[in-house]
């Protein structure tokens, strides 16, 4: 359940798709935007980066200013950690978004809000008379001191808990205690505002064991994020793999069995040079549901895995307009079963879905998998949840 590792800078070519909000916000500082061909053969417009921040990414997620990230590479075995960052950044960010949303959600039905919406019904507390973020910082100006104490007041008994579990390492303890303090410190503006405008409540103890209810529930959720890195990280190998092969089958035709030969050091990057060469990566693409303003897909995250030859240029269409299509659909469970003896070894990849799968049922977050495969050997992978 380790949250995402802390790093300075991440190398990877990452193309990220900017919102309507994001882009607005770019261009207001002058900042030029590149257009982009992506492996859906959409163009749309965004940044580049080949090294980034990942706490930079996070807020820019958090912001609303993402809408989807695509990294492309020949392979993925070098940059694995890399990888499994930049998808556990990604799938906390969700959560993040999401513990926000449920938290005010929760706050909005407490008794103590309630009862004061009866007692002013022309100064109503509710999502439709929320006040602009520009109000709420004025109203937040120069009570940082409050907002501490009862950020102290939510997160002391949680802390208390989970320094007594005597089920926990010292270090488990440590990354559970920095979890629920991230939780907390990305709640929203009007979070805030309801909570120290009831601060003197007598009731006010509703408006904390609420919170510390979601907070438990949300930090359970985060392992959830370890399983898709991994879960991600094996499918990308496995379709690094399959270019591999599909390569040494030419190149090395009759020289030995290409699932041995592929793990060859000194073959393996020949291969590798050759991809390069041929332009035939592999993708993953990240996708967000929703900004700010999408109800209902603030909490959906879809991750898409393909490979596919720059040469390839027969797949006009979107390939998220064919997807809906009857083609050859089948869940990632079939996909790992179907497979033939000569892909290799799918036993990984079952124990990671197995996981993820049961862990999505236990924390009530939907999954769907589903695999396309195309003609010219295209296979994309399309895993979505709903958190």
């Amino acid at each position: 359940m380790a949250a995402p590792a802390k790093k300075r800078s991440m190398s990877l070519p990452l193309k990220i798709i900017l919102t309507e909000e994001g882009t607005n916000a770019f261009l207001r500082q002058k900042k030029r935007l590149q257009r982009f061909k992506l492996a859906d053969n959409s163009e749309e417009y965004g940044i580049f980066f080949t090294e980034f921040s990942p706490g930079s990414l996070q807020q820019m997620i958090l912001l609303n200013y993402v809408s989807k990230m695509e990294v492309a590479m020949p392979e993925f075995s070098s940059s694995r950690s890399e990888i499994m960052d930049l998808s556990k950044v990604f799938a906390y960010s969700v959560l993040y978004k999401r513990f926000d949303t449920d938290v005010l959600f929760a706050l909005l039905e407490t008794n103590i809000l309630r009862q004061y919406n009866r007692q002013n019904p022309t100064a109503l507390i509710n999502e439709k008379n929320r006040p602009t973020d520009t109000i709420l910082r004025s109203k937040l100006l120069g009570k940082d001191a409050l907002v501490a104490q009862i950020r102290d007041r939510i997160l002391q008994p949680v802390w208390d808990g989970i320094v007594k579990d005597s089920q926990l390492s010292n270090e488990e303890k440590n990354v559970q205690i920095l979890m629920s303090e991230k939780y907390i410190n990305r709640l929203g503006l009007f979070d805030w505002y309801i909570m120290l405008k009831f601060f003197r409540n007598p009731d006010f103890e509703e408006i904390l064991i609420c919170i510390r209810k979601l907070l438990h529930e949300y930090m359970e959720k985060s392992c959830l994020a370890e399983y898709i890195a991994l879960m991600i990280m094996e499918l990308a190998q496995n379709n690094e793999n399959e270019n591999l092969k599909s390569v040494a089958h030419y190149m090395y035709r009759g020289l030995g069995d290409v699932d041995t030969l592929i793990f060859d050091p000194d073959i393996r990057q020949k291969l590798l040079q050759e991809l390069i060469k041929t332009g035939k990566n592999v993708y993953i693409s990240w996708r967000l549901g929703g900004g700010s303003t999408a109800i209902g897909t603030q909490g959906k995250m879809q991750i898409m895995l393909y490979n596919k030859s720059d040469e390839f240029q027969d797949f006009k269409e979107n390939l998220e307009e064919k997807m809906s299509a009857d083609l050859n659909k089948k869940s990632l469970v079939d996909f790992y079963k179907d497979s033939p003896e000569e892909v290799g070894d799918t036993s990984l990849g079952l124990y990671y879905l197995t996981y993820l799968d049961e862990a999505c049922k236990k924390y009530n977050v939907k999954f769907e998998s589903i695999v396309n495969q195309y003609q010219s050997d295209l296979t994309v992978i399309n895993l979505v949840f709903y958190f």
